[in-house]
């Protein structure tokens, strides 16, 4: 349907059926402690399962669960919208872990799961370093542990974890990326460390959905405000499922403010949003704003580069075949189905995928 595009996809979500598809890729200690202690799953889904938004109803696989074979991903996504290159982000509770040393040794298992389950089987398919934010120095030694095999394009943290992804805590994961040369990738979620909303902890799933925003927007400001942007200029940071139409009011205000207060940060030495502008990437899905109001709202992000086609498989953004959100000019489409990806996974870029 895209196939003219060449499009690559930059949020798949592989579904992990159990705990027991993982057991196999861990060293036998682990994996007798998952026998031991019954861990039968650690779905981070915290919706239900039978919720419309959590699935769509056509791609949902056994027991109404997400669709979790590589056979059902060429059929639903790859081969339905002619896509070149898939970039698989698993969602999976190792991050919510709070033994360090349990964290480490399921998100390496998840990771190899990742390779050996799907990478291995489909050579359009590339795929994010999930980290084990639990422990930064695990989290370095799990890039330069995976770093070597070009299948991993970025690294994938949560929007939401136990501090402010800015502070310089975290530094040593962002230095390990540029040295490999792989973007930040920061996905709609959380640890569940702390309440979503910055008063509290929210009662309905309404509400949790939309903090995800707010959770984006603090993000943002740490990793400017802190100075990691600033200190790795060479980062492309995306964030998937984040949502579009917010930013350009915030990079507004956080422009407006910065000129106020910027003797506190002189490392911030130019506008806050043109940093954003040149680091940031978003992708498409979903894109919350009338048809009749997104090109005004992307005209007022004041770039073409920032914004990256997903499907968000298997999410229900969509319907049917409208893959692309309505309102997209049509100027904008190579940019967004190909070529922004390009400039920003510098992995995609190497052999036959340029």
């Amino acid at each position: 349907m895209f196939s003219g595009y060449r499009p690559i996809d930059c949020d798949l979500h592989p579904m992990v059926p159990g705990m027991q598809a993982l057991t196999p890729y861990m060293d036998a200690f682990w994996a007798d402690q998952v026998r031991e202690r019954g861990i039968t799953t650690l779905d981070s889904q915290s919706w239900p399962v039978n919720s419309p938004k959590t699935i769509r109803a056509d791609w949902r696989g056994a027991g109404g669960r997400g669709a979790g074979t590589v056979d059902q991903l060429r059929a639903q996504v790859l081969d339905r919208f002619g896509v070149v290159t898939g970039i698989l982000n698993p969602l999976y509770g190792v991050q919510l872990v709070l033994n360090q040393d349990m964290a480490v040794a399921f998100t390496r298992a998840l990771n190899d799961w990742t390779r050996a389950e799907w990478l291995d089987r489909d050579d359009r398919l590339r795929a994010s370093i999930v980290l084990p934010m639990q422990n930064v120095a695990a989290a370095v030694e799990e890039i330069e542990r995976l770093g070597p095999d070009r299948r991993f394009v970025q690294v994938l943290v949560l929007a939401m974890g136990e501090n402010p992804l800015g502070k310089r805590q975290y530094w040593p994961i962002y230095e390990a990326c540029v040295r490999h040369g792989l973007a930040l990738g920061i996905h709609a979620g959380s640890a569940y460390r702390h309440p979503q909303t910055s008063v509290g902890w929210t009662s309905w799933y309404l509400e949790e959905y939309a903090a995800n925003q707010q959770g984006f927007q603090s993000t943002l400001a740490s990793l400017m405000t802190e100075g990691a942007l600033v200190k790795h200029p060479e980062l492309k940071v995306v964030l998937l499922e984040s949502g579009v139409t917010w930013l350009p009011a915030f990079l507004w205000r956080l422009s407006k403010t910065w000129k106020g207060v910027r003797f506190e940060i002189p490392w911030v030495d130019r506008l806050p949003a043109e940093i954003i502008r040149d680091q940031v990437r978003l992708t498409v899905q979903p894109l919350d704003a009338p048809q009749e109001q997104v090109e005004r709202i992307l005209d007022h992000l004041r770039s073409d580069r920032m914004l990256l086609w997903a499907s968000d498989w298997p999410h229900w953004q969509f319907d049917g075949d409208a893959a692309v959100p309505p309102g997209i000019p049509s100027a904008l489409m190579p940019k967004l189905m190909r070529e922004n990806a390009l400039a920003t996974y510098d992995r995609l870029r190497e052999g036959a995928l340029a």
